[in-house]
């Protein structure tokens, strides 16, 4: 059974940007909805922009149904053509994956996108030359190499100059200020010293135009080897224990060459090992971490897992979901790598020793581990103008490849690697953790993902600072004296209004209390972030650092914090690095302290909001913790007005706040992967075949019975 909209008689026209154009469109296109395996959609209009594609029917024009969540620039039906992923086209029910030229058009057109969103056009209905005009065209324009300046990017800051510059508090590190604030923050520059050596970009154009460096090290030393084999600062901890990263000297050289390379690194090595310099711990995350490759092989595999055509394939996999999770590897990546930023973390901690990470370009893995290490160590970037910043610093100006990670130009399948949204899982599984320690919300996070694809901003589309700084002129166009104004992701209002920027907020995070004048009198001689102390600390002798040695480890066991013997013998962690973490899961977690996130067994989890929010069938309608969300907001709410009825003097200054916290009223109608669940999703009603699940059953009379489908969904 077909179930038909008819197709729309108002015709309905695309809402176009400042910059953006209408290239090609077919009208009597088909949407599927996919589900229980029926044939449900609806009619409308397709169209490609050199932006987006984007499917519009008679609701795109209305603004009933519109969801509390909206996003400004990207629609419900819209990809930007950076988030396609694959095309396939349907041929006599057979798929077959589209690219370049075609000599014959499909009947069914199929998008998977890189946020896992999946479209399914029929093109039955419709002329067939608008069908060769927009298959060719989306196939073209999303999925063919292309020119840095032909990026949307450029179109719009052309189209719109008077752009404002929403920094939002985020320190973005292009000025030598930020770097030499930053150093003052954390109490490093005492060692280390922000330089102006690549101004020019006379000594590399992959470095950015500051960054820093040990007092000791020359410019002479700087300028040998286009800034190779110089260890550049990242964050100083509060006992002087710095993390550093170095780009590592290619290892195919000829032996003088190699020799001479290896003379000028000891000399580094000794120079920054001695006093007043902390000892030196060196770590090749080329030999320590999996390959960028086997990291994009792992992705490859996990997302698959998530791209569902209909509910039947849902249901083949859901039977063997975990040992497909486990058979991709992507959850031991993001332990391995949880591991290593607790491993860094011990040294700086623990045994006050500087870090120097090592790595062939310094930009890939180097850039999650120092991050991961930050968030865990330094309560600022728990926050979020401190989280923003910290990804300005360690992967913006630093020179992360996002075009070529991203692969946003289609140039090179082997360049590719989710890297960044390795470091954003990472994190997610610490804020999944301890909820109180963020600022930000787990929606932040997954709304940061997205906007990777979204070349309305800058922040995520070059692969350095140089390439940036070298294409902001506007040189082949007529007013050549104005430089392009780019717009930054951190300007959050671009994407959302006020009342969907508050579901990036967490309600309750546990802020840092001010001290009064008395208690910072007392508390003056020590550093402003007491990063690793432990609630209820204690002295302890030097050897041991901040944590008394457990003796109890019977009560260890009790507690549940140690479950080593579920990780493989070959993987168990040092003792040292075991003790480190367990004696500081057996005590009081200090939100505004060092964070060791969980690591054992079934502690890293699937980052579900991420991963399955555009499957209806895994959807929990009004459970989830969107439930709990909606009864603490409640709660806060009421408490508000109460305070507001306590103290009529600052009625209007409270009653701001309460608008600032999302209302969700009837959390019985919303999802459980809330706010991204749609309101046209609610009403789907997921069937389980029960006879999917015989093969693994014993019970007879379950396996006598015959099909029958059970609704999860109930009466809505």
């Amino acid at each position: 059974e077909i179930h038909i909209k008819e197709p729309i008689e108002k015709e309905v026209n695309p809402h176009l940007l400042p910059g953006e154009l209408l290239l090609c469109e077919a009208s009597t296109v088909y949407k599927y909805i996919q589900e229980d395996g029926s044939n449900r959609g609806t009619y409308g209009k397709l169209v490609c922009t050199n932006f987006k594609i984007a499917f519009l029917d008679d609701d795109s024009a209305s603004d009933d149904n519109e969801p509390q969540f909206k996003n400004k620039i990207v629609g419900e039906n819209d990809i930007t053509l950076q988030c396609v992923d694959q095309i396939y086209g349907v041929y006599d029910e057979k798929k077959k994956l589209l690219t370049g030229q075609l000599r014959k058009y499909p009947e069914k057109l199929i998008i998977y996108c890189k946020d896992l969103r999946v479209f399914h056009f029929c093109l039955r209905y419709t002329k067939e030359e608008e069908v060769k005009r927009i298959v060719s065209g989306i196939v073209h324009h999303s999925q063919t190499p292309k020119l840095l300046k032909r990026l949307f990017l450029f179109s719009y800051a052309s189209a719109a100059p008077n752009n404002t510059d929403g920094r939002n508090q985020t320190v973005m590190f292009d000025t030598l200020e930020d770097w030499r604030d930053e150093l003052e923050r954390t109490k490093g520059n005492v060692k280390y010293k922000a330089v102006t050596t690549n101004e020019g970009y006379r000594v590399s154009e992959k470095l950015p135009l500051y960054f820093v460096v040990p007092i000791c090290v020359s410019e002479e030393s700087i300028l040998k080897y286009e800034g190779r084999g110089i260890p550049i600062w990242c964050w100083s901890c509060h006992n002087g224990a710095a993390l550093l990263k170095m780009s590592a000297f290619p290892k195919e050289q000829d032996d003088i060459t190699s020799q001479t390379q290896k003379a000028f690194l000891d000399g580094i090595y000794k120079t920054i090992s001695k006093p007043p310099y902390e000892l030196l711990k060196m770590d090749d995350l080329s030999s320590s971490l999996p390959s960028l490759q086997d990291i994009q092989i792992a992705y490859t595999r996990f997302k698959q897992l998530f791209l569902i055509d209909n509910s039947t394939d849902f249901w083949a996999t859901d039977v063997k979901w975990f040992s497909l999770l486990e058979s991709t590897n992507w959850l031991e990546i993001i332990r391995r790598v949880l591991k290593k930023a607790i491993e860094v973390a011990e040294c700086l901690e623990r045994q006050h020793t500087n870090v120097l990470l090592i790595e062939e370009s310094a930009t890939d893995l180097c850039c999650v581990i120092s991050s991961l290490v930050q968030v865990m160590m330094d309560s600022y970037s728990r926050t979020k103008s401190g989280f923003q910043s910290l990804i300005q610093k360690e992967w913006v100006i630093v020179g992360h490849g996002f075009l070529d990670r991203c692969s946003h130009l289609h140039k090179s399948d082997k360049e590719e690697a989710p890297v960044f949204l390795l470091l954003l899982n990472c994190v997610w599984q610490l804020v999944q953790q301890y909820p109180p320690a963020f600022e930000f919300t787990e929606t932040y996070l997954t709304v940061l993902s997205d906007s990777l694809y979204v070349p309305i901003f800058s922040t995520f589309f070059f692969n350095s600072q140089h390439q940036k700084d070298t294409n902001m002129s506007g040189e082949s166009l007529k007013t050549q004296s104005a430089p392009f104004r780019f717009l930054t992701v951190w300007d959050w209002s671009v994407q959302f209004d006020p009342k969907a920027q508050a579901f990036l907020n967490n309600p309750l995070y546990a802020e840092k209390p001010k001290l009064d004048k008395s208690q910072r009198k007392t508390a003056r001689f020590k550093h402003q972030r007491q990063l690793s102390l432990p609630l209820t600390q204690t002295k302890s002798s030097p050897k041991r650092g901040f944590f008394r040695e457990e003796t109890d480890h019977l009560i260890k066991n009790i507690l549940g914090k140690r479950i080593g013997k579920f990780i493989n013998s070959s993987d168990e962690p040092p003792n040292s690095f075991r003790e480190f973490y367990d004696s500081w899961h057996s005590k009081p977690v200090d939100y505004h302290g060092l964070l060791l996130p969980r690591i054992d067994g079934p502690e890293i989890k699937v980052w579900a909001q991420w991963y399955l929010r555009w499957i209806p069938e895994a959807q929990l309608h009004g459970g989830g913790t969107v439930a709990t969300a909606a009864k603490i907001l409640d709660l806060m709410e009421e408490v508000q007005s109460l305070q507001v009825k306590m103290d009529e003097q600052c009625s209007q200054a409270i009653s701001g706040d309460v608008h600032a916290v999302p209302m969700l009223r009837n959390s019985a109608r919303l999802s459980s992967l809330f706010p991204f669940a749609l309101l046209q999703r609610q009403s789907i009603k997921p069937a389980l075949p029960t006879s999917t699940w015989k093969d693994l059953e014993d019970e007879d009379d379950l396996v006598k019975r015959d099909d029958e489908f059970v609704d999860l969904s109930g009466d809505m």
